[in-house]
């Protein structure tokens, strides 16, 4: 028997349940992973809460993060005893996920756990840092460098901007950090924001183009807030867009693309090939900066992840949410 939190969907409705499963119950897969830690994302929080049908079947056990030990695998990279993690898959969507003490996935959708961090610290960067160095890689790409002009981070204070900054001030860049938590200015400094700007700014309907401020950003809000940062991005100027925190709509022009050669980059966190999980996570383990990990995490035990989850959405918690699987 193992502890998890279930989601069940019947006529008595929708619920989130902290309960014991027999191992039998775990879905097929080729490697059988002992859990030590998991996360609550933004879309761990949706499906907890079902405030938007992002679980595809029921029961359904959520976490699209874990960290653990390999238990048993039929998989020709992986063997028991292997410190391994998982981002994504659909996980926790249409595939039982981490907030459980077991799993049982395809052996493609882990890596090896980097040497540099323990599990806990994996998992306190999870997909809210992989997503973060996910943008920052494909900037890079295009061009971005330290030096040419500031670089703006939306829903800063929240997991994926927490990481964003932090990644980006560490490598010498400018960081504006916009956020709806002005209470959180000092934190966002801490992590090295140079600047901070209220997400109001940003937030509401405004102009196909507006004065050029940044010359890059990272945006995790969607909707308003990225259309006005695409109308605020100067000439040749990049965007990574990961989230959808404010919408899944995008109520801008064209304008900032065709007058201003602005570039939209969209970011894909979740079917990533394996060589490019591995070169985001030896990024990472190149990059993060455990001082600020530990500024960043807050760990909680498996059953108040469901409390804990209604505060993700309500905008209450800052950075990351660790989840103790055994505790």
């Amino acid at each position: 028997m193992f502890n998890a939190i279930v989601i069940d969907k019947d006529t008595a409705g929708y619920r989130a349940d902290m309960t014991q499963l027999e191992d039998a119950r775990l879905p097929p897969g080729e490697v059988s992973v002992q859990v030590a830690y998991s996360t609550l994302n933004y879309k761990d929080g949706l499906a907890i809460t079902g405030k938007s049908p992002v679980v595809r079947q029921f029961p359904m056990v959520p976490g699209i993060d874990l960290a653990g030990t390999v238990e048993s695998s039929s998989h020709p990279r992986l063997r028991a005893g292997d410190q391994v993690l998982l981002n994504g898959w659909g996980v926790g969507e249409s595939h039982w996920g981490g907030l459980a003490q077991k799993a049982r996935v395809q052996g493609d959708w882990l890596i090896h756990l980097p040497q540099a961090f323990t599990p806990r610290q994996a998992m306190a960067i999870g997909t809210a840092g992989y997503t973060a160095m996910l943008c920052l890689i494909a900037l890079e790409r295009n061009g971005l460098r330290p030096g040419q002009g500031e670089v703006l981070v939306t829903g800063a204070s929240g997991g994926v901007g927490s990481f964003a900054v932090s990644l980006l001030a560490r490598l010498g860049y400018s960081v504006i950090a916009a956020t709806g938590r002005p209470e959180e200015a000092g934190y966002l400094q801490q992590l090295g924001a140079c600047q901070v700007i209220e997400r109001a700014e940003l937030s509401q309907p405004g102009r196909p183009l507006a004065k050029e401020r940044w010359v890059a950003a990272i945006d995790s809000v969607g909707s308003h807030t990225l259309a006005n940062v695409c109308a605020g991005t100067a000439a040749d100027g990049l965007v990574a867009a990961c989230g959808l925190a404010q919408g899944m709509d995008f109520p801008a022009s064209v304008a900032p693309f065709i007058l201003r050669g602005v570039s939209l980059l969209g970011i894909n966190s979740v079917t990533r090939p394996y060589q490019e999980r591995v070169h985001a996570w030896q990024r990472l383990a190149a990059e993060v900066d455990l001082e600020h990990l530990e500024l960043i995490t807050r760990e909680v035990a498996l059953g108040e992840a469901i409390g804990v989850a209604a505060e993700l959405l309500e905008g209450k918690v800052r950075g990351r949410v660790v989840v103790n699987v055994n505790r």
